[in-house]
C-alpha cells in the first residue's frame, strides 16, 4: 500500500477521538480556517494540518507514550518549519473545547495575528 492509499484508509478508519475533532476543524468551522486530515507530508501522514500556519494536530492513543518514532517524526517536522501539537484521544474527547482553543491560540500566533481590541466604550 503506497502512501497515499494508507491515508486514504486511514480518513476511512478514524478513531472517534479523530471524528469528533474533524467535526470542528472541516469545513472552514475553526475561525474560517482550512485543515486538511490525514495528509502526506514527507515520510510521514499527520492526522490534521493548517498549511497556512504550519500547524499539524495529532490525535494520540496509549500507543504514542513515550514513543521514539513520534519523537524523531516531530524533529522531522520541526525542522520543516511545522509546529506539532499533540493532544491524547481522552483529553479530545472530554475537553474538546479546550483543545480547540489551544490549536486556535497556535494558529493565531504562528500567524502574527493578534486578537482583536475590544472597541472603546463611547
Amino acid at each position: 500500500m503506497n502512501q497515499a492509499q494508507f491515508a486514504k484508509y486511514l480518513r476511512q478508519n478514524m478513531t472517534d477521538a479523530e471524528k469528533l475533532l474533524w467535526y470542528h476543524l472541516r469545513a472552514y468551522r475553526l475561525n474560517g480556517k482550512r485543515f486538511r486530515r490525514q495528509q502526506p507530508l514527507g515520510p510521514y501522514i499527520v492526522d490534521f494540518i493548517h498549511f497556512g500556519s504550519r500547524v499539524i494536530v495529532e490525535a494520540d492513543g496509549g500507543q504514542h507514550n513515550d514513543s521514539e518514532s513520534d519523537k524523531e517524526r516531530d524533529a522531522w517536522l520541526r525542522a520543516q518549519g511545522f509546529k506539532v501539537l499533540r493532544f491524547w484521544n481522552h483529553e479530545i474527547l472530554r475537553q474538546v473545547d479546550v483543545v480547540l482553543s489551544v490549536i486556535y491560540e497556535e494558529m493565531e500566533r504562528r500567524e502574527g495575528i493578534a486578537p482583536s481590541p475590544p472597541a472603546p466604550l463611547p
